[in-house]
C-alpha cells in the first residue's frame, strides 16, 4: 500500500475504528453489535475507508471476511496508532481524575457469574465512572482480538504477550448433598467411587476425569467414574448436586458457599483432587497498553486487594457460622 498517496484528511476516525473492530473479529456483525448500529451502517464506513486508503482492505465472504494483505498491514498501523490515541486522550482530558469508561471483562461463565459479578457490583461502587461490559464464555478467546480490556483464564496459559497476573490456585473438592449420603452412604477412598452417581463436566475439552493423590503418593492417580449426567454447564451439574442427584468434583471458588451452609458435605479431603495431572491457577490477563489505563489498573488493584491474604473461597471452614463473603 503507498501511504503516501492517501488522503489523510479524509481518513475518518469513527471508520478506523470500526475497521479495527470488523478486523479482530471477523465480522461485520459482531462490529456492528459492539458499537451498537446496523450492519448497513458498518459496511458502508468499510467501503468508505476503502475508498480513501485506494484498495480493497477486506475479502467478503458469505458468512464472515478476512483481511486481505494490505488490510493486514493497514490492522496492525491502526490498533497501535488507536491505542495510543485513547491512552493520550485519557491522560490529557482526566488527569486527576477517577477512573472512567467502558472496562470490557471476559470470563469463564460460572466463575463469571459466582465471583466476577459481586466483585464488579462493589469495585462499580466506588467507581461509578466506570460501565461494564462482562462476557462469559467457556471457550479460549483471544482478548486482542475480541477487545477485552480484562480476561480471566482458569487453567494453564499459552505463551503469548499478553501480561498475566496469578490469582490464586484452583483447589478441588468432592462433594454431594447430605440427602444423597444418606441414601448411598459416603465413599472413603477414591476407588468407591466406582460404586457412585458422578456427575461430570463435559466441556470443550471433554469429559472431566478424576484425578487423587495421598500425602504419601509422589503423583496422582486417575481414576475413571461415571454417573448418570453429564453438562457442559458446571452451575447446573451444581444444582443437580444439591438435589441430592450425585457428588461432584469442583474448585472452591464454586461450592465453597454450598459447603458453609451445609447443603454439601466435603469428602475424600485426605486426598489432593485434581480434573489434570498437576496443578491449575486462576490468572487475570491484559495487554501492557491497557494496563497502562486508569480504568485497568484501579480494577487489577482492587482485584488483588480482595484476594489478599486468600479468597474467601478458599476460607470456607472458618467461614461455616457466619454469612457466607464472595471475592
Amino acid at each position: 500500500m503507498d501511504f503516501n498517496a492517501v488522503n489523510v484528511n479524509s481518513l475518518d476516525l469513527n471508520a478506523l475504528r470500526v475497521f479495527e473492530r470488523v478486523a479482530a473479529t471477523g465480522s461485520f456483525t459482531a462490529a456492528a453489535h459492539h458499537f451498537h448500529r446496523a450492519v448497513s451502517s458498518v459496511s458502508r464506513q468499510i467501503r468508505g475507508l476503502e475508498e480513501a486508503v485506494g484498495q480493497p482492505l477486506l475479502y467478503r465472504h458469505t458468512r464472515a471476511v478476512a483481511l486481505t494483505e494490505a488490510g493486514w498491514r493497514y490492522y496492525e498501523e491502526v490498533r497501535e496508532i488507536l491505542e495510543r490515541l485513547d491512552l493520550a486522550t485519557e491522560a490529557l482530558a482526566y488527569p486527576d481524575a477517577e477512573p472512567s469508561g467502558v472496562l470490557r471483562i471476559n470470563a469463564p461463565v460460572a466463575f463469571g457469574q459466582r465471583q466476577i459479578v459481586p466483585l464488579l457490583h462493589r469495585f462499580q461502587r466506588h467507581h461509578p465512572g466506570i460501565t461494564a461490559e462482562l462476557q462469559l464464555n467457556d471457550h479460549v478467546v483471544d482478548p486482542v482480538r475480541e477487545g477485552h480490556d480484562i480476561t480471566f483464564r482458569v487453567g494453564d496459559l499459552a505463551d503469548s504477550s499478553l501480561v498475566a497476573r496469578r490469582l490464586a490456585p484452583m483447589n478441588y473438592v468432592v462433594a454431594a448433598a447430605p440427602s444423597y449420603l444418606q441414601a448411598h452412604g459416603e465413599p472413603r477412598t477414591p476407588e468407591a467411587l466406582a460404586e457412585h452417581n458422578c456427575l461430570l463436566y463435559q466441556g470443550e475439552m471433554g469429559r472431566q476425569r478424576r484425578y487423587f493423590q495421598a500425602p504419601t503418593q509422589s503423583g496422582p492417580t486417575p481414576f475413571e467414574v461415571s454417573g448418570n449426567l453429564y453438562s457442559n454447564d458446571a452451575e447446573s451439574l451444581l444444582r443437580a448436586a444439591l438435589l441430592g442427584q450425585g457428588l461432584v468434583l469442583f474448585p472452591t471458588w464454586l461450592v465453597a458457599d454450598a459447603l458453609v451452609r451445609g447443603e454439601l458435605v466435603p469428602l475424600l479431603e485426605a486426598w489432593r483432587s485434581e480434573v489434570m495431572p498437576g496443578r491449575r491457577d486462576i490468572h487475570v490477563l491484559t495487554t501492557e497498553r491497557r494496563l497502562r489505563t486508569r480504568k485497568v489498573r484501579a480494577f487489577l488493584d482492587y482485584l488483588q486487594a480482595s484476594l489478599e491474604p486468600q479468597p474467601a473461597w478458599d476460607r470456607w471452614r472458618e467461614r461455616i457460622g457466619n454469612a457466607p463473603p464472595t471475592l
